[in-house]
């Protein structure tokens, strides 16, 4: 136990410190908008799917908070994610262009004045509000998961329920040099659940209320 509070601390404090330094490098929404090429293909199509480790939709990123795309995106420079085609799209960003594709992504699709409610408006069913309890979801991603305490953390509400069942399942998954995450809190969180508990999370979260959209590109640059 001692070890795991260990592990977990210095992971803490490793984030902590790469998350202080991208603090330092202010995103240009503007310069974003010409740096997405490698990204409007997978995340500017409407119902695109991946087809690696399995089908699923990509996720939606326009409206995603854009620290966590910082964080997502030194995760997969560094292999802490081990998508390949990631993996090779963030290894060819500086963390200037991190910072640019982040406030592109955040402000993409954003409405002014617009409010989520302050609690999810869709009923979870007493299975659903079980498992949520069992890893405290909402402490980290907020009461209506668009709201994380950390804007390192992602926002899930409306999220595609195929992609994060895919994800979830991801930070249990060991020794594959293809497949993986390895973020050790998220890696304790999930392996609590069998994948069909996974699912009906992924389910329910995707039926959030959300500020997470795909944004149409009218032309591939």
């Amino acid at each position: 136990m001692n070890k795991l509070f260990t592990t977990i601390f210095a992971v803490t404090v490793s984030c902590a410190t790469a998350l202080s330094f991208a603090q330092e490098i202010r995103g240009d929404a503007k310069a974003g908008g010409t740096k997405n090429a490698m990204c409007i293909g997978c995340h500017g199509i409407k119902g695109y799917q991946s087809s690696f480790p399995e089908v699923y939709k990509v996720p939606m990123i326009s409206g995603q908070g854009a620290k966590y795309i910082v964080t997502a995106l030194n995760e997969y420079k560094k292999g802490d994610r081990k998508y390949p085609t990631m993996r090779s799209i963030a290894a060819s960003l500086t963390d200037q262009d991190m910072a640019d594709l982040a406030a592109y992504y955040s402000a993409s699709g954003v409405v002014a004045g617009a409010e989520l409610p302050a609690h999810p408006t869709q009923e979870a069913s007493a299975e659903v509000q079980s498992l949520l309890g069992k890893a405290n979801c909402a402490s980290c991603h907020g009461a209506n998961f668009s709201k994380p305490i950390d804007p390192a953390y992602p926002k899930l509400a409306g999220q595609h329920a195929d992609y994060l069942f895919v994800a979830l399942k991801a930070y249990k998954t060991e020794n594959n040099p293809l497949v993986g995450r390895g973020n050790v809190i998220m890696a304790s969180m999930a392996k609590q659940y069998t994948n069909a508990e996974l699912k009906v999370l992924a389910t329910y979260l995707s039926s959030v209320d959300s500020e997470l959209k795909v944004v149409p590109q009218s032309k591939f640059r």
